[in-house]
């Protein structure tokens, strides 16, 4: 299985050789405008695919509304605004994503979500948001970005930093796959598509570096329960380490049993 999938990779590899060097000669910024346009239309099917489990994620976000204000979210690499649907009526919506062209299907979103106030768009990516002060956002949210970006720990630093103290992170992410299985195969195999289509590096990880003072407070996937056991071993042990309570551990990967939990924070990390 090994020969096969560094066959297939090498051919997939060769496939995404004109994307590469339109790279090189500086043309790759036709591809980051119809990139945009792609994701725009793909997110309204696959938005209908996973409504349950997003309805469900974003389920408690108003519980983390402070004082009588309205609910501050900002959301790392937004895309075209596909979570907009999900997120309570009369919150505040920071939007930042590397790719400029977005912001035009942003508006689209947002006329058909009018129960936001759409706040501002700031064009950075997740690594860097010096733009957004610190402690100023009640909730980040985060799906399928992680596998996205150039320097994960970086993300969750920064993502603590603009987060007030007893603000959470959300978070939903497609992580590697058992290695005995297909979709690791694949996973594998086009992971150079997968690269030039994102113009950003990416590594299918089961757990996101402990390195950013993030308390997980419930996490579930789809895992072999001896896996699920192992995870939520170490996530005890990150609970003793760490001590400011409300925010949420970015471990990918960690997995814990799905009875209800007291947090209010209800992540959830996914296995296509």
């Amino acid at each position: 299985m090994t020969f096969l999938m560094n066959f297939f990779t090498l051919i997939f590899k060769a496939v995404t050789l004109p994307l590469q060097l339109m790279e090189v000669v500086g043309m790759y910024g036709i591809y980051k405008r119809v990139f945009p346009f792609l994701m725009y239309k793909i997110s309204s099917t696959y938005n209908k695919k996973m409504n349950d489990k997003k309805k469900d994620l974003f389920s408690n976000l108003s519980e983390f509304t402070k004082g009588n204000g309205p609910l501050r979210i900002l959301e790392i690499g937004c895309g075209s605004g596909a979570n907009f649907e999900f997120y309570p009526s009369g919150c505040k919506v920071v939007c930042t994503d590397p790719n400029p062209h977005f912001e035009k299907y942003l508006q689209k979103n947002l006329t058909v979500n009018d129960h936001l106030i759409f706040e501002s768009f700031v064009v950075a990516s997740g690594e860097d948001m010096g733009a957004v002060k610190d402690d100023s956002v009640d909730v980040v949210v985060c799906t399928l970005v992680l596998c996205s970006v150039n320097d994960i720990p970086r993300t969750l630093q920064e993502a603590h930093r603009i987060l007030r103290p007893g603000g959470a992170l959300y978070f939903l992410e497609h992580v590697v796959a058992d290695p005995s299985s297909w979709t690791y195969f694949f996973q594998h195999v086009l992971q150079p598509i997968w690269h030039c289509i994102i113009y950003q590096q990416n590594q299918h990880q089961r757990q996101t570096p402990d390195c950013c003072g993030i308390i997980s407070q419930h996490l579930r996937q789809r895992l072999a329960s001896r896996i699920q056991r192992v995870m939520a071993e170490r996530l005890r042990n990150l609970r003793k380490r760490h001590r400011r309570p409300g925010w949420l551990n970015s471990t990918a990967a960690a997995a814990e049993d799905d009875r209800p939990s007291r947090s209010p924070v209800l992540p959830e990390s996914y296995v296509p």
